[in-house]
C-alpha cells in the first residue's frame, strides 16, 4: 500500500499550511477569547469548515475529497488551532438534516447552525430511559397542525444557552417501543418549556433537566415520518459517536501535552526530559496514534461501503477513556498548579485540562455507556479476522 500523497494534495498540505500560518492568531484559544463566529466564518470561505455543505445551504460546496479533508484535520491539529465550531447542531444534527430532512428544513436550519447563530441541545435522555432510550415517556399528541408535548428530559447538555432543540417524543404510545416515537424540532423560547440547571462535578451546570407543560409545535417541524424517529436517532448516533472521540483533537491535545512537559520545570530538568514522565507520554502517544489508525480504518469502511459495525463503538469506548488519561496527565504535569480549579490567574490553558479531565470522566461513567460496550465488545468482537486455534 503506497501511503505517499501525490504531488496535488502536497500542494494542498502547503495551502492549508500558509493559510494557518497567517490566520492563527484569528483563532479563538482555551481560556484567552477571540471570535468564534468570525473564525468559522474565514473556515467556511476558505473551506476549511462545513467544506462539502452545499453553499446554497451555508456551507462551503466543495466535492466531497477524502484525502483534502484528511490532511486538513491533520494540519489544523498539528498546529493546534481549532477547526471551528462544533456541537450538537454543526456535529450532530447537520449532516441528519442532509440525509433525512425536508429541504425546508434544510433551508431554514442548517446556515444558522453553521455559522453559529442556531444553538442546539439534544432532547434524548430521560428520567427512567437512559441506556435504554427505547423507553421514553415523553409524549406529543396531534392537536390539528400542532404537536402537544408533556413530559421530561434530563442530562441536557446546554440546554440553559440552547436556541432550538431536537427531541424524541412517544407518539403512538400503543406501538412497540422502537416504532412509536417521533423525531421533533423545537425552539426553546415555546412556552410550556422550563429548563432547570444540574451542577456536576466539573463545578459547572453543564447538564440540565428539561420540562414540557402542553408545549404547541407545528406540525411540520418532525424529521422523517411519524412513528420513526428511531430511525432519525440512529443516524445521528453514528455522528455523536464520532464527535466525542475526534483523533485529529486528541492528536491536538496531545501536542499541546507536550509543550507543557516542555515548560513545565521539576529539579531545574524540563518534565520532557524525566525518563518516567517521558514514558507515560510514549505511552499515550502510541494510543493516539492508535486512535488515529483506526479511524483510518473506518473511514476505508466507508469508502468502500462497507459497515462499520461493532467497529464503530470502539471510537467513543476508547476515545474517552484515553482522552481523560490524557488530561489527567497534565494535570500531574502540573503539579500543584493542576489542583487549582475555577477563575484563577494561574491556571494554565485556562483551566481547560481540569475541565476536561472531570468531563472525560462523565462521559465514560454516564449513564454505564461504557461498561455497556465493553460487555457488547467482550461478546461480539471487532469482526476482525481471528487467529485460528491450535489444534488439540
Amino acid at each position: 500500500m503506497d501511503l505517499n500523497l501525490s504531488p496535488e494534495y502536497e500542494a494542498f498540505r502547503d495551502e492549508v499550511r500558509g493559510f494557518l500560518a497567517a490566520n492563527a492568531d484569528k483563532a479563538p484559544r482555551p481560556g484567552l477569547g477571540g471570535d468564534a463566529k468570525a473564525w468559522q466564518k474565514l473556515l467556511i470561505e476558505q473551506g476549511y469548515a462545513a467544506r462539502t455543505i452545499p453553499a446554497e445551504y451555508g456551507g462551503h460546496g466543495a466535492k466531497p475529497d477524502i484525502l483534502k479533508s484528511r490532511i486538513i484535520a491533520e494540519e489544523f491539529a498539528r498546529a493546534r488551532v481549532s477547526q471551528g465550531m462544533g456541537g450538537q447542531g454543526i456535529s450532530m444534527l447537520v449532516p441528519t438534516l442532509l440525509e433525512m430532512g425536508t429541504e425546508d428544513q434544510k433551508r431554514q436550519f442548517i446556515a444558522p447552525t453553521l455559522a453559529g447563530e442556531m444553538l442546539w441541545c439534544q432532547g434524548y435522555s430521560e428520567p427512567e430511559a437512559g441506556s435504554d432510550l427505547a423507553a421514553l415517556k415523553t409524549r406529543a399528541e396531534l392537536d390539528g397542525d400542532e404537536w402537544v408535548i408533556n413530559g421530561q428530559k434530563i442530562w441536557t447538555s446546554t440546554a440553559q444557552h440552547a436556541h432550538w432543540m431536537f427531541c424524541l417524543v412517544r407518539t403512538e404510545p400503543e406501538a412497540k417501543k422502537h416504532e412509536g416515537i417521533s423525531f421533533l424540532l423545537f425552539s426553546m423560547k415555546t412556552p410550556g418549556i422550563e429548563v432547570r440547571p444540574l451542577v456536576d462535578m466539573t463545578g459547572a451546570a453543564n447538564f440540565n433537566e428539561v420540562f414540557f407543560t402542553d408545549v404547541r409545535v407545528p406540525a411540520g417541524q418532525i424529521v422523517g415520518r411519524r412513528g420513526e424517529g428511531w430511525k432519525v436517532a440512529n443516524s445521528i448516533l453514528k455522528h455523536e459517536r464520532g464527535s466525542l472521540a475526534d483523533p485529529n483533537q486528541m492528536q491536538s491535545r496531545l501536542n499541546g501535552l507536550i509543550e507543557l512537559m516542555k515548560a513545565e520545570m521539576l529539579d531545574g530538568r524540563r518534565l520532557v526530559d524525566d525518563p518516567v514522565m517521558r514514558d507515560r507520554l510514549v505511552a499515550i502517544q502510541a494510543r493516539v496514534h492508535a486512535a488515529r489508525c483506526h479511524d483510518l480504518r473506518l473511514l476505508s469502511l466507508s469508502v468502500r461501503g462497507a459497515p462499520a459495525g461493532i467497529s464503530s463503538l470502539v471510537v467513543k469506548l476508547q476515545g474517552t477513556e484515553l482522552r481523560h488519561e490524557l488530561e489527567g496527565f497534565a494535570v500531574d504535569v502540573m503539579g500543584e498548579l493542576g489542583l487549582l480549579y475555577g477563575d484563577t490567574p494561574r491556571l494554565r490553558g485556562g483551566g481547560s485540562w481540569q475541565r476536561d479531565y472531570m468531563y472525560f470522566l462523565g462521559l465514560i461513567i454516564g449513564g454505564g455507556t461504557s461498561q455497556i460496550q465493553k460487555n457488547i465488545i467482550s461478546e461480539v468482537g471487532l469482526g476482525l479476522p481471528r487467529e485460528p486455534k491450535p489444534a488439540a
